[in-house]
């Protein structure tokens, strides 16, 4: 669940004007009511990555890149077991780091961000991940996506993070219909009420990666069915 990329990110691009965004297929009442059905279904949505603090965070969701929630798991139980703060993953080398890491992609690259954005943190930031974007962008390996996450899930912000499942689902329903992940992101900052943004990425990825699935959908499965507006919806009795 992390940014496609496993690099240094380079500057981002000026923000997208508001007359470039596609409009979501649903007003707000039917978002409101689409979100209700998710909250009610799951009312305590939880990542399904593993971590014990907001920096073991930050480096299972830059580990996520390519890989699976499980997989990133499996491979980060051993490492924060030995190395749950930047200053003992600085100890712990490059070298070892890949040694944990192997079994998921790119892992060569990801073990030398996750050595370089943990000195980044022991040297700029005395160690402590910092609850602030601009702060989270300029580490080693992390975009926008891996520091909506971290400000979401590590300090209670309302972020929207546009994984891949996100991205698809927001342009399969017509939810948040976009070209890029910002586009998406930016649309659904607009039609997600209030209320529900703390949650929303969440509910949205979870429903993107175990019932709205990539090559067939589970419909028969769908709490939000009936309000969906996906072209290729999949009929069910009683529908």
């Amino acid at each position: 669940m992390s940014d496609a990329k496993a690099s240094v990110p380079a500057p981002r691009a000026a923000p997208l004007k508001p007359k470039t965004l596609r409009r979501s297929r649903y007003t707000r009442a039917e978002a409101e009511a689409l979100f209700a059905r998710l909250a009610a279904a799951l009312p305590e949505p939880k990542s399904e990555l593993e971590y014990v603090n907001p920096y073991t965070l930050l480096v299972a969701v830059a580990l996520s890149a390519q890989a699976t929630d499980a997989g990133v798991n499996k491979a980060t139980r051993g490492l924060f077991a030995v190395a749950d703060t930047p200053q003992k993953m600085v100890a712990l080398g490059e070298t070892r780091v890949r040694d944990f890491i192997k079994t998921i992609g790119l892992f060569n690259t990801k073990a030398k961000n996750v050595i370089a954005l943990s000195k980044a943190l022991v040297r700029e930031h005395g160690g402590e991940v910092p609850a602030n974007r601009a702060a989270l962008e300029a580490l080693p390996g992390v975009g926008r996506k891996t520091a909506n996450v971290v400000l979401n899930v590590a300090f209670g912000e309302p972020t929207i993070a546009v994984d891949t499942h996100i991205f698809r689902i927001g342009n399969r329903l017509g939810l948040a219909p976009g070209r890029t992940p910002d586009e998406v992101e930016a649309v659904l900052e607009k039609v997600t009420p209030a209320r529900f943004k703390h949650d929303a990425h969440h509910w949205l990825i979870l429903h993107g990666r175990h019932v709205c699935k990539a090559r067939r959908p589970l419909c028969e499965a769908c709490v939000i069915y009936d309000l969906c507006k996906a072209p290729d919806r999949r009929p069910r009795p009683g529908h």
